[in-house]
């Protein structure tokens, strides 16, 4: 994923915020994107990637404000959305509802968090918590800049460190959802069960926990011998677990 430049827009198309981040796509291209996205809307043909000669931008529509990506190359565009929302979320969390008069309050706050959310097109630090240590709206208030957390330039970007607690204790939630679509004479037509574990840890620093998945009731009804490991199919872990110990 690269992006070449990020927008904020209010209703009318009017640019709010913009940050260029590869300087390889003209800042006015933008022009061109509200009259296409009112074009498309009238035919009923709007769709969140608009192309046009100078740039493909990716957009989402946030109350009445339009969070616009552009590049030029072929990125990947799961990726690009995954970051706009992401994006939204930060702000959502900075001044509880992203809308025109919370960016127009905070403009500085804004770019500072456009220049550490993404470094020359790239995501850097999207951890919403981690950012909220040293980017405060009162900033411009301090004698001394806030020194950047160690979480921004370590390894582990999703924990702080000198995190104490009197007691270790870790709780593991197991939540599991059937979908199920049948027709009128009540067959089954497609099944499928959707799980997640969420877990809530105390932990004192930086610790090294081992999990490990026991599917013995499995193994005995099917014959396998506990040898076998569990089979996982579409699963998806937290950037915190190393598969690979």
């Amino acid at each position: 994923m690269s992006i070449s430049a990020i927008y904020i827009l209010d209703v009318k198309g009017k640019v709010l915020i913009s940050r260029n981040y590869r300087g390889d796509i003209d800042m006015s291209a933008i022009e061109k994107f509200m009259p296409l996205v009112m074009e498309r809307e009238d035919d009923g043909q709007l769709a969140p990637i608009v192309q046009t000669d100078q740039a493909t931008f990716c957009f989402v529509k946030v109350s009445n404000l339009y969070v616009v990506s552009s590049t030029q190359i072929n990125a990947n565009v799961t990726m690009v959305f995954s970051f706009l929302h992401k994006l939204v979320n930060v702000c959502s969390e900075y001044f509880k509802e992203l809308e025109e008069e919370s960016i127009r309050d905070n403009f500085v706050i804004v770019y500072e968090l456009l220049d550490e959310l993404l470094d020359f097109g790239y995501p850097q630090t999207t951890d919403s918590k981690i950012l909220q240590e040293y980017i405060t709206q009162e900033g411009h208030k301090l004698e001394v800049a806030p020194r950047p957390p160690m979480a921004v330039t370590n390894a582990v970007s999703w924990r702080s460190e000198g995190i104490k607690y009197r007691k270790n204790e870790v709780f593991l939630d197991v939540i599991e959802g059937v979908n199920l679509l049948a027709n009128s004479s009540g067959n089954v037509l497609r099944s499928e069960i959707v799980g997640s574990i969420k877990m809530r840890v105390y932990l004192s620093g930086m610790p090294e926990l081992r999990l490990g998945l026991n599917d013995k009731v499995l193994f005995e009804s099917t014959g396998r011998g506990k040898s076998k490991s569990v089979e996982l199919e579409d699963v998806k872990f937290h950037q915190c677990v190393r598969l690979s110990r």
